[in-house]
């Protein structure tokens, strides 16, 4: 077994697999459908290709987010390093390829484990083999979980400092305020009342930037919502027509918002678990929100959990921003 293959097989011993079965996803799928106006859970977009597709989009050269925010943890790094201290216990919700968790972990004091929590199991396997090998000092205790739902996290050998939870990519922005505060609020129970939370966010801006970056002139991004359809077809034997629906993404500067929909393009049928649902022409499922902050706006959203910002980091540009939140 060569290093690559033998860090993937202790990834995979190491890996608490808590992944969504197909009941849990149809019946959120059910539920999602039955509303008025209907909707599709976001965190379902991750699948092994859709994990692969969304890292293409952060390619695409209208997608400013991946860009802007690697450049600013690599400008800051030393300064937000100090501001958590040594000995952390790195807990990533939604980790994806890693690229920006390495960044952190080659800067941080003696961390001493990394949690990754990824709802797609091929990601957090791939990423966690490939960390472990450039970090053997660091445990690896990778999580497969839908991290929107209460977890019990895996212990460290080494007892950590601190807990820091790490949630870059503007990942938070695809909540709603109330699940927002939800999450941000478990986040504050499992980092403990000396533990801090490194957030990224993509701040308000010209609004044609913004919509740019969300409808890519390759169409990964539409490929990408759609990629949601297949997945559901496969895994839960849903009937959904690709070609029946189209990618729409618009910001809505009054609610501060990307908002994404998948598009009926003609009256047509779609069966789930035995249900039977009517789609007329032109008719939207809404499938994920991007929220765009100000810095007002954040600190009284995490003020509603329990939180406070304690130190905040932009770019150049006023692009993007990342801030350290501790219990208030």
């Amino acid at each position: 077994m060569n290093v690559a293959a033998h860090a993937l097989q202790r990834a995979r011993d190491a890996l608490t697999d808590l992944r969504p079965q197909p009941d849990d996803i149809a019946a959120d799928v059910i539920a999602g459908l039955s509303r008025s106006p209907r909707t599709l859970p976001s965190k379902y977009f991750y699948d092994a290709q859709g994990s692969h597709l969304f890292e293409e989009i952060t390619q695409q050269p209208e997608y400013y987010l991946t860009g802007t925010e690697l450049a600013l943890l690599e400008a800051r790094l030393p300064s937000i390093a100090q501001a958590i201290g040594p000995g952390a216990h790195v807990v990533e919700y939604g980790s994806g390829s890693g690229r920006k968790t390495e960044l952190l972990l080659e800067h941080l004091r003696e961390p001493v484990a990394y949690t990754p929590v990824e709802i797609s199991r091929t990601a957090v396997l791939e990423a966690t083999a490939r960390l472990s090998q450039q970090f053997p000092q660091i445990q690896m205790l990778p999580v497969c979980a839908d991290f929107t739902k209460p977890l019990e996290l895996p212990t460290s050998t080494v007892p950590a400092q601190r807990t820091v939870m790490f949630f870059p990519g503007s990942t938070l922005g695809n909540f709603t305020d109330e699940d927002a505060v939800r999450l941000l609020d478990a986040m504050r129970q499992t980092m403990g009342a000396h533990g801090c939370a490194l957030i990224g966010i993509d701040l308000d801006k010209d609004p044609a930037l913004i919509e740019a970056a969300y409808n890519d002139a390759a169409g990964v991004t539409a490929e990408f919502t759609l990629n949601l359809l297949a997945r559901l077809n496969r895994e839960i034997g849903s009937d959904f027509d690709l070609d029946g629906f189209r990618h729409r993404a618009l910001y809505a500067r009054q609610r501060g918002r990307i908002e994404t929909f998948l598009v009926s393009q003609r009256a047509q049928s779609v069966h789930v678990a035995g249900r039977t649902f009517a789609f007329e022409a032109g008719e939207s499922i809404q499938v994920e929100y991007s929220y765009k902050y100000t810095d007002a706006g954040f600190a009284a959203l995490v003020a509603r959990a329990g939180l406070k910002v304690t130190h905040g980091w932009n770019d150049a540009r006023d692009w993007f921003g990342l801030r350290l939140l501790q219990p208030a």
